[in-house]
C-alpha cells in the first residue's frame, strides 16, 4: 500500500479506452466523485456501528474499497457512486462477474493479513450524489454475493 492513503494508482486501459479517451477533466471528476463517495460510505458504515479495518486494499488482482467489521462479520465492501440516475443504479454496475471478483479479493485480504473470520458477509454501498440539487442518496445492500 502506498504510504500516502490519497494516491491511487493508474488504472490500466482497455483497447476502446485508448481509441477514446476520457478527458481529463471527466478523469478528475470520476476520481473525485468515487473518493466522495467512498469517504460518504465510510462515514455511513462508521454511522452504522461498523468499525473500518482498511480502505483502498490493493493487491495485484484488484482493489477493496472498504474491509470492515460488524459486531464478529468481516464485511468485504464494494462502493459504486453516481452524480445520477441517467446510466442506471449504481447497484446495476455491480455485475455477477464485479461480485465474483469481490469474493476472490476478499479471501485474498485475509490470507494476507491471517484472518480467519467465521463469517464474512460482501456488501455494497451505493451512492447517489446529484450535484444539481445538493442530494444524496446511500444505499447499503448487504450479502450481494
Amino acid at each position: 500500500m502506498h504510504p500516502d492513503p490519497w494516491v491511487r494508482r493508474p488504472i490500466a486501459l482497455t483497447l476502446g479506452a485508448l481509441r477514446h479517451p476520457p478527458s481529463e477533466a471527466h478523469v478528475r471528476h470520476k476520481d473525485v466523485l468515487g473518493r466522495l463517495g467512498e469517504d460518504l460510505a465510510a462515514r455511513h458504515l462508521s454511522e452504522q456501528g461498523f468499525i473500518i479495518l482498511e480502505r483502498n486494499w490493493r493487491c495485484s488482482t484488484g482493489e477493496i474499497d472498504i474491509i470492515a467489521l460488524d459486531g464478529d462479520v468481516l464485511i468485504i465492501c464494494e462502493v459504486k457512486t453516481r452524480s445520477s440516475l441517467r446510466f442506471g443504479s449504481p447497484l446495476e454496475a455491480v455485475t455477477a462477474d464485479k461480485a465474483a471478483r469481490l469474493q476472490r479479493l476478499g479471501y485474498a485480504w485475509m490470507r494476507d493479513h491471517d484472518v480467519h473470520a467465521a463469517e464474512v458477509r460482501f456488501d455494497v454501498v451505493a451512492i447517489v450524489r446529484s450535484a444539481g440539487s445538493g442530494t444524496t442518496l446511500i444505499e447499503h445492500h448487504r450479502r450481494v454475493v
